[in-house]
C-alpha cells in the first residue's frame, strides 16, 4: 500500500510540474489548422507543409484558445478575431535541436519561434508555421504547445507558456525598435542571468538591463525596460537549469551566424574593392 502511494506521489508531482515522465518518442507528427480556416485554405497550408491532408494527425485551434496566452500582450488588432496561423510539428531524436521554418509570417521570425520554445520547454523538434495569407504569427505557439501536448500527453507547464508566448512578444515588438538580432541577443543575455536576476530588486534588475542594451548600443525607453523586467520575473520561476544551457547553445548559434556575415560582408567589400581598383587604372591609363 506504501509502494502505491509513493508512486502516485511522484506521478502527482511530475504532473504538477508539467514536465514528461518519460523520454519523448521520436518522429511523432501532428498538424494544428487555425478554426477559420476555409477547404481551399487548409489545402493552401498543407501545401506549404509538403503534406497531404489525411497523412498526419490534424487538430484545430480556436481564437478563444490563442487569446488565453495573447490578450493584454499584443493589440487587438494583431490577435484579430479569427484563428488564421497553422502549425507542424514533429518530434526528434534526443539533442537533435530545434528547427523552424515559417511561410506567410510577417512579424515573428524563426528564431523567435526557437528561443520561445526553448522557453516553453519544448526541444527537439521540427516546426514549420504557415498561413494561407500575411499574418503576424503570434498566435502560433498556442498551436504548437497543443501539438506537442497531444504528442506527449502531458501538460506544459502553465507558467513556462505564458512566459514564451511574453517573451515572443517582446522580442518581436524590441525588433522593430532594434533589429532582430541584437532583440534575440538581449533577451538571450536575460535570460542566462535569472540565477542573479531573482536576488536582484527591480531597480538592481533595471540597471543589468540598461548595461546589456549599453553593450549592443541601444538606450532603451523605460516602457521596454519595465516589459523586460516583467519578463525577467515570470522566467525566474521556471527551472532554469535546462534552459539556460539551451539558451547559451542557441546565444552561440546566433553569433556564428552574425560573424559567417560579416565574413561574407568583409570578403564581399574586397571583391568590391579590388574591382574598382581595376576600373580606376584603366580610367587613369586613357585618361
Amino acid at each position: 500500500m506504501k509502494k502505491i502511494l509513493s508512486i502516485a506521489l511522484i506521478l502527482c508531482v511530475l504532473l504538477a510540474l508539467g514536465t514528461p515522465a518519460f523520454a519523448l518518442s521520436e518522429g511523432q507528427e501532428r498538424v494544428v489548422i487555425g478554426a477559420d480556416l476555409n477547404e481551399e485554405q487548409i489545402q493552401n497550408v498543407y501545401s506549404q507543409f509538403g503534406l497531404a491532408r489525411g497523412s498526419v494527425t490534424e487538430l484545430t485551434v480556436t481564437n478563444a484558445e490563442e487569446r488565453d496566452y495573447l490578450e493584454g500582450l499584443v493589440d487587438e488588432s494583431i490577435i484579430g478575431t479569427n484563428s488564421i496561423s497553422c502549425v507542424y510539428i514533429k518530434t526528434l531524436g534526443a539533442d537533435a535541436g530545434m528547427s523552424v521554418q515559417t511561410s506567410n509570417i510577417t512579424w515573428c521570425t524563426e528564431d523567435m519561434y526557437k528561443a520561445a520554445l526553448m522557453t516553453a520547454g519544448i526541444y527537439d523538434a521540427q516546426v514549420k508555421v504557415a498561413a494561407p495569407f500575411g499574418v503576424s504569427g503570434t498566435a502560433a505557439l498556442t498551436g504548437i504547445y497543443k501539438a506537442y501536448e497531444n504528442i506527449t500527453g502531458v501538460q506544459l507547464q502553465e507558467q513556462a507558456k505564458e512566459a514564451a508566448t511574453d517573451e515572443l512578444v517582446i522580442t518581436a515588438q524590441l525588433a522593430d525598435q532594434l533589429n532582430e538580432e541584437d532583440a534575440l541577443a538581449i533577451v538571450s543575455e536575460l535570460k542566462l542571468l535569472l540565477d542573479e536576476t531573482k536576488t536582484m530588486t527591480d531597480d538592481q534588475l533595471r540597471e543589468q538591463v540598461v548595461q546589456i542594451a549599453s553593450q549592443y548600443g541601444y538606450t532603451l525607453d523605460d516602457a521596454t525596460i519595465d516589459r523586460l523586467i516583467g519578463l525577467c520575473r515570470d522566467l525566474e520561476g521556471l527551472s532554469t537549469d535546462e534552459l539556460q544551457q539551451k539558451v547559451q547553445q542557441f546565444r552561440d548559434a546566433l553569433s556564428s551566424v552574425a560573424q559567417y556575415a560579416q565574413q561574407v560582408q568583409g570578403f564581399g567589400a574586397k571583391v568590391a574593392q579590388f574591382f574598382q581598383s581595376i576600373v580606376d587604372f584603366f580610367k587613369n591609363l586613357f585618361s
